[in-house]
């Protein structure tokens, strides 16, 4: 294929024939609706934290899947979070100023038609992958200037003031910087922890289709039940999650049956027996990229068998403690504290434990983790584990602020070659989780559409079917 292109690149009568009559129209570059405005904020914010500093941050490039063929595109977070802008090798540069700093972005500019690369180009060309946006209609969708890319090692030149830049998104990036600072993916991971309301609004969107992907799925199990097994299921939601936004925010969970103990079962390739237990943890991520993620366990004929019931209860139980927990002042690891307790003393109780449950629940012992490896919740937004480089104070030691978003999702999980669980638990695994969004005088739970208690849970799954 390259050999072909360059034959054509030699032939002089195709090469004429290109340049001519292609229609000049300007179009709209693709940003969310409120992403421009919500993103000058956030400058802003970033601009105070770091005053007299030059700061660049990169979008990234497609990354390759097998030879010639790329995974779809998703612009980084941070980038996101401050421009709106979700363009391929995208990068942007803010120059400090007196009164602050200088926002710019540098974009590739597509190839005109007198260019070798209008049709020789099969990976970024309008005429291969279709048209993307010049740097006058992003400039004009964003509201600051943007700039062809070939412009940006001037924006960067000279040592003073020192550029701050996230290594690894975009080698070109790296490479013109030669220093990268860790300090400012810590500090933007910790601004974005408080939303602001158009960042809850996207959020709140998200989690409203994801709850229709939720019936979705219930209303195909029958289909996956007769053959299509998880991977229908997985598609099902997929589906809904393209339709509605970007797709799914992160690769779905589908486990049923004897992979429901498997926390990152995201093959997808079990069948579905009509007896099984299904654990869903999927997301729909908006447009704006602002993901949902939400986990429901329930039984595929709509009827829990005695011991799936007990440990949905126990499961449902620690939720509850641990919802109890989240509201403004309290630490983020509080409700963590409440839901293992609840645990705790439930797996204690069922004679799971070789030791006491203070003892379980001290630092030096954990043995109930066991069951339950993972944390019970994180933040939520442009991330499905959202701000993960915040620092350890800022993130578990920090107390919850209006604004804040986070998910709270128990869990218990029997392994089905686990010899420590009785044989009528081995191949459970219950998860609960719902979005919150910390609101001034307590919490406002996103996902509360979706039914939680055992029984109000299986009559839904009833009704869908």
């Amino acid at each position: 294929m390259d050999e072909l292109r360059g034959a054509l690149a030699d032939a002089d009568g195709f090469r004429a024939w290109m340049r001519e009559d292609w229609e000049r129209r300007e179009h709209d570059a693709p940003c969310p609706p409120g992403a421009a405005e919500a993103a000058a904020a956030h400058r802003d914010r970033l601009s105070a934290a770091f005053p007299r500093k030059r700061v660049a941050l990169a979008a990234g490039r497609p990354a390759v899947r097998s030879n010639d063929t790329f995974h779809g595109f998703r612009a980084d977070s941070d980038f996101v979070w401050l421009t709106g802008c979700q363009a391929p090798g995208a990068v942007l540069v803010m120059t400090p100023v007196p009164e602050g700093h200088e926002a710019t972005v540098y974009l590739p500019a597509p190839a005109a038609p007198h260019e070798t690369d209008f049709f020789a180009d099969a990976d970024t060309s309008r005429f291969w992958v279709g048209r993307s946006a010049t740097p006058r209609e992003w400039e004009r969708a964003l509201g600051i200037p943007c700039r062809p890319l070939e412009d940006l090692p001037s924006a960067l030149r000279g040592r003073h003031p020192a550029a701050l830049a996230a290594r690894g998104t975009d080698p070109w990036l790296d490479a013109l910087v030669g220093a990268h600072s860790p300090r400012l993916r810590e500090v933007l991971a910790e601004l974005r922890r408080v939303k602001d309301d158009w960042e809850i609004a996207e959020l709140r969107s998200a989690v409203a289709a994801t709850i229709q992907g939720f019936g979705d799925v219930v209303g195909a199990l029958d289909e996956a039940v007769r053959g299509g097994g998880e991977r229908w299921l997985q598609g099902t939601f997929d589906r809904r999650a393209r339709a509605a936004g970007n797709g799914p925010g992160y690769a779905s969970i589908v486990a049923a049956g004897p992979n429901s103990p498997v926390l990152h079962w995201t093959r997808c390739d079990g069948p579905v027996a009509e007896d099984a237990l299904l654990l869903l943890d999927v997301g729909v991520e908006a447009n704006s990229l602002y993901t949902a993620d939400i986990t429901r366990t329930f039984p595929v004929s709509g009827s829990f068998g005695d011991a799936e019931r007990r440990v949905y209860d126990l499961v449902h139980a620690a939720h509850l403690a641990a919802l109890a927990e989240v509201r403004p002042g309290k630490e983020f690891r509080d409700f963590h504290a409440a839901s293992s307790a609840v645990l705790a003393q439930g797996l204690h109780d069922w004679g799971l434990l070789p030791v006491s449950v203070d003892e379980a629940l001290s630092a030096r012992g954990q043995h109930h983790r066991r069951y339950m490896v993972c944390g019970t919740g994180h933040h939520l937004g442009l991330d499905v584990h959202d701000c993960a480089h915040a620092g350890f104070e800022a993130y578990q030691l920090a107390a919850l602020e209006p604004g804040m978003v986070l998910t709270v999702e128990p869990g218990l999980y029997f392994h089905p070659d686990d010899l420590t669980v009785p044989p009528e638990l081995r191949g459970v695994g219950v998860r609960v989780e719902d979005d919150l969004v910390i609101t001034a005088d307590g919490v406002e739970n996103l996902s509360a559409a979706l039914p939680v208690d055992a029984d109000d849970l299986t009559a839904w799954v009833a009704a869908h079917r």
